[in-house]
C-alpha cells in the first residue's frame, strides 16, 4: 500500500505565498508523474500542475508564472510553490502520484485546504 501525506496549506492574504509538500511512502518501486489538483466548492477537481520523473512540467493556464512544481525523487516528495495568490486559488489541494510497483496505480492524498483572503 502507498500513502501520500500533504502539508503546507493554510490561510493567506491575496498576494501572499504558500508552499505545499506531498510525501509518498509504502510499497514504491518508482513514481512516474506526480501532480497537484484542486477542487473549489461546487466545482470539479482540476489539474493545477504535474511533473514527470524526468522533470518535465505542465501547468494550468490560470497558474502559469505564479506556481512552480518540483520534486525530490530520492524522497518521493513533490512540492508546489504558490506565489501571488489570488482569492480564486482558494480550494482543497490534492496530491496525486502514479506509483510503479507490480503495476502502475494512481494514488491520492487526503487534501489540504488553501484559503486566500481578499
Amino acid at each position: 500500500q502507498v500513502q501520500l501525506v500533504e502539508s503546507g496549506g493554510g490561510l493567506v492574504q491575496a498576494g501572499g505565498s504558500l508552499r505545499l509538500s506531498c510525501a509518498a511512502s509504502g510499497s514504491i518501486f518508482s513514481i512516474a508523474t506526480m501532480g497537484w489538483y484542486r477542487q473549489a466548492p461546487g466545482k470539479q477537481r482540476e489539474l493545477v500542475a504535474s511533473i514527470t520523473s524526468g522533470g518535465s512540467t505542465n501547468y494550468a493556464d490560470s497558474v502559469k508564472g505564479r506556481f512552480t512544481i518540483s520534486r525530490d525523487n530520492a524522497k518521493n516528495t513533490v512540492y508546489l510553490q504558490m506565489n501571488s495568490l489570488k482569492p480564486e486559488d482558494t480550494a482543497v489541494y490534492y496530491c496525486n502520484a502514479a506509483v510503479v510497483s507490480l503495476i502502475v496505480r494512481n494514488y491520492w492524498g487526503q487534501g489540504t485546504q488553501v484559503t486566500v483572503s481578499s
